[in-house]
């Protein structure tokens, strides 16, 4: 079953999105070379206590595993849920933040994979191919279209440029959870899937492989590599479906 939200939860998921894409914005500003993961984190929930939201990824819990940080932040080969923890951030390194707030019974979540000037021009590349890809499937995120609209935009967009598409990891429905129906995969056949319909509120996220597809988590449990070692991008928004154009709910303010 995917949650239909009313005009009043809609209101609330607006409210909570916009705050999760301010404590992101703030986040961006704070990477640079010298700066920890762990510092990076520390700074988040200062700034989400700033906003009046509490991460909704602390304590997370995913099989015998509990989330232990209040961000994910990931680094060049990390695709996804990194650990913030003592690794220093370096020139040339790209950082994906994942922010995922709750306020009001309603969560928001976006991500962003930052630069770290200057960085060579194929991870370059890749990140400017990765937020594209986002956009062209939130363009789909239309009634009576259907989720693998969606999937299938990002994935010819990505195909294009020859890059490994994360198969393990998808979007999905979010709202009075973190994770609800449906699953978004990042590549899939048009015409299939559940049918989009107003108020329906998904996150969507490509993320894509310099080199190959495949992925493995790490000892920690959650931290997800490239199995080749190749720098990976993510870029994340929650968005509403409405009767037209969808709604990005964590665009900037």
């Amino acid at each position: 079953m995917i949650p239909i939200k009313t005009a009043a939860e809609i209101t609330l998921m607006r409210q909570v999105c916009r705050a999760a894409a301010a404590v992101l914005d703030e986040l961006t500003l704070l990477v640079r070379p010298g700066v920890t993961t762990q510092e990076l984190d520390e700074a988040a929930r200062n700034i989400m206590a700033a906003h009046g939201v509490e991460s909704a990824s602390l304590n997370y819990k995913h099989g015998r595993h509990r989330y232990p940080a209040y961000t994910c932040i990931s680094v060049n080969e990390e695709v996804v849920h990194g650990i913030p923890g003592k690794r220093i951030i370096h020139t040339g390194d790209i950082v994906s933040l994942d922010v995922v707030v709750r306020a009001k019974g309603f969560v928001g979540d976006n991500a962003r994979t930052v630069l770290v000037e200057p960085v060579a021009a194929d991870v370059r590349a890749l990140c400017k191919t990765t937020e594209e890809a986002l956009h062209v499937g939130i363009a789909q995120a239309r009634p009576g279209n259907r989720v693998h609209d969606i999937s299938h935009a990002i994935e010819r967009h990505v195909r294009f440029a020859n890059y490994g598409i994360v198969e393990q990891f998808v979007g999905h429905g979010v709202g009075r959870g973190m994770h609800e129906e449906p699953q978004v995969p990042n590549l899939g056949r048009p015409g299939t899937g559940a049918l989009l319909r107003p108020g329906m509120t998904l996150a969507i996220e490509p993320m894509i492989n310099l080199g190959k597809p495949a992925v493995i988590v790490t000892q920690d449990g959650w931290t997800a590599v490239t199995k080749d070692g190749s720098p990976s991008a993510h870029y994340e928004h929650t968005v509403l479906i409405t009767d037209g154009e969808p709604e990005i709910l964590t665009r900037a303010a």
